[in-house]
């Protein structure tokens, strides 16, 4: 009998950690390393919002709390989506968690059983497969390529769905291409939905800020009210107000989830830390007027990003709506051999051919679920990603 459980052998390390960690290996060997294999947004967390957070510590506000989040977190998440996202709840549908990635932990692991199958689009960020079969359950994948812009059709959706479906995961804009959905492409979605009243929808919103172009989010409950019932709407403080080490994620959904899950984060964590709950009031209440500055300077960077990585490279970078990645493929150049002597046979090879002969980190594109792409992420400084698509340009001229 072995030491480790059976269900953690059924569950893939994270890629993209594990190329952020050998980033930092070299960094720290002192080679001149650019990691733009991250999704975290570099700039500082609001003033207010941080001095939220040391009035509370002055305040003595460092006990436990609720399970699902103090009152005045879970007042100001039905605030925002009411005021955001125009959906009808109160802080009783609202729950609040360690992260966004313990919510949807929460949901699956609360409502998950052997034999259960769950729809994730493909490209997928890589936590969501490994929660599903942490949980025992199936992922069933619907390929979404660039073929759609990244974004899964309704034919796709429904040919995914069997009897055994019980939720399907949908994430806008997306990690890992920035693909947003439109509310007219969501009511498609919806209305495949609609027919299958056995599915529920775990909606990952985390980059709703962040939408390209003067276009506007949409999440599918504010598409398809119906479908609210069986919906969960997660999002969080740490990509919209640069708070990813304060771990807080929120969301909002039936009320019967949410006790399950409130059952199951008791036996966890219990509360997220009392302190980042705080400053995620002041987050949420405060002014919200810096975030066009910071999507207008995303914006920038990923016009810089995407123009470099197309001009004669050999990739082919589509321009995404939202989020602060592109997803280039790199297919064109498989199966040919660096500067550095290394044969491109895989997009992993690519990348770590980059990353050893250039000192720049990408995520290939394999750990989401398509090979011939990769991962970069524009969350750097100008002057940061000006160098690292010279440095791309030039290991892509040296391909022979």
């Amino acid at each position: 009998m072995g030491f480790l459980s059976e269900a953690l052998g059924r569950v893939a390390p994270s890629a993209t950690v594990a190329i952020s960690q050998k980033a930092r290996v070299m960094a720290a060997e002192g080679k001149d390393i650019i990691a733009l294999s991250a999704g975290e947004p570099d700039f500082d967390t609001p003033e207010n919002v941080r001095d939220a957070a040391k009035r509370a510590m002055d305040e003595g506000k460092t006990r436990y709390t609720n399970v699902d989040g103090i009152a005045e977190l879970k007042e100001a998440v039905a605030a925002k989506f009411r005021r955001d996202n125009g959906l009808d709840v109160t802080a009783a549908d609202c729950f609040v968690g360690s992260g966004g990635k313990q919510i949807i932990f929460n949901a699956l692991m609360a409502t998950l059983n052997p034999g259960d199958e769950v729809v994730v689009p493909v490209p997928y960020w890589v936590s969501y497969p490994e929660i599903v079969r942490l949980c025992g359950a199936e992922p069933v994948f619907a390929v979404a390529d660039a073929s759609t812009g990244f974004k899964l059709t309704p034919d796709v959706l429904e040919a995914a769905i069997t009897p055994k479906t019980k939720w399907l995961i949908l994430n806008t804009p997306s990690n890992p291409t920035g693909a947003a959905y439109s509310a007219n492409e969501l009511k498609g979605l919806a209305e495949v939905l609609m027919r299958h009243p056995h599915v529920h929808i775990l909606t990952d919103d985390i980059y709703e800020v962040l939408v390209y172009d003067g276009k506007q989010f949409a999440t599918i409950v504010q598409v398809e009210p119906r479908l609210q019932a069986r919906t969960l709407t997660m999002n969080g403080v740490s990509k919209s107000h640069a708070m990813t080490g304060w771990r807080i994620g929120y969301c909002t959904g039936p009320r019967p989830l949410l006790a399950a899950m409130v059952k199951l984060q008791s036996q966890s964590t219990t509360n997220a830390s009392s302190i980042s709950q705080w400053a995620a009031v002041e987050a949420l209440n405060g002014p919200q007027d810096f975030l066009k500055d910071w999507r207008d300077v995303f914006q920038a960077r990923r016009d810089l990003v995407v123009a470099g990585l197309n001009a004669n490279t050999g990739l082919d970078c589509l321009v995404p709506e939202g989020a602060f990645y592109v997803f280039p493929s790199c297919q064109r150049l498989l199966g040919k051999t660096s500067a550095g002597g290394t044969k491109l046979v895989t997009d992993e090879d690519f990348v770590l051919a980059l990353l050893e002969e250039t000192g720049v980190a990408l995520v290939h594109g394999t750990a989401f679920g398509l090979p011939g792409h990769f991962r970069l992420s524009y969350a750097a400084s100008n002057a940061e990603l000006e160098e690292a698509v010279k440095r791309i340009q030039a290991f892509c001229a040296g391909i022979a």
